[in-house]
């Protein structure tokens, strides 16, 4: 079956459902890393994409913004001028109730009766004002981070805004 539309698991909806050890069948994290780049490197500038909104954002969304983000400052500033910091850990787990589609598939299913659902992935909730990504540069690769950070705030559902957390005082904002 495809995936979903991420606008059906966007919202913040009942209590949060974290517990895997109660569960079983939970698909894997896609996040592969969460730190990339100079993890030794000594940096003045720190760059971060704040949430505008709260909402749920899935392990998929975070790992595609992870790789646009990393892809873009490679090629740019180079593997070993930057640093970057993923914040979130997709701690919830969503349920779909799969319904069958075709002919004859009345006869198969009960519909609403005993919807709990299936796992079929993960999230991470975000509060107003938090931090998905950091970047650490030096004051030559900042608008190369801003503008990485531009790309990742494309794939996830939230609208985004990017922050200067330290090092203000060196780049011209």
């Amino acid at each position: 079956m495809a995936r979903k539309p991420a606008k059906m698991y966007r919202k913040i909806t009942g209590p949060s459902y974290t517990r895997k050890s109660y569960m079983g069948g939970i698909p894997g994290s896609r996040i592969s890393q969460f730190d990339t780049g100079n993890l030794s490197g000594d940096f003045t500038v720190a760059v971060s994409l704040t949430a505008d909104e709260e909402c749920q954002i899935r392990h998929i969304a975070l790992e595609a913004a992870r790789i646009a983000a990393n892809r873009y400052l490679m090629k740019s500033a180079g593997r070993l001028n930057f640093r970057l910091k993923l914040r979130l850990y997709p701690h919830q787990v969503l349920r779909e109730n799969k319904m069958a589609t075709g002919a004859g598939a009345d006869r198969v299913q009960d519909g609403m009766r005993g919807a709990f659902g299936k796992a079929v992935g993960t999230a991470a909730r975000v509060s107003t004002d938090q931090r998905v990504f950091t970047v650490y540069v030096n004051p030559l690769n900042f608008l190369k981070a801003k503008e990485a950070l531009r790309r990742a705030s494309m794939k996830v559902p939230p609208p985004c805004r990017v922050v200067v957390d330290e090092g203000r005082e060196l780049v011209k904002v």
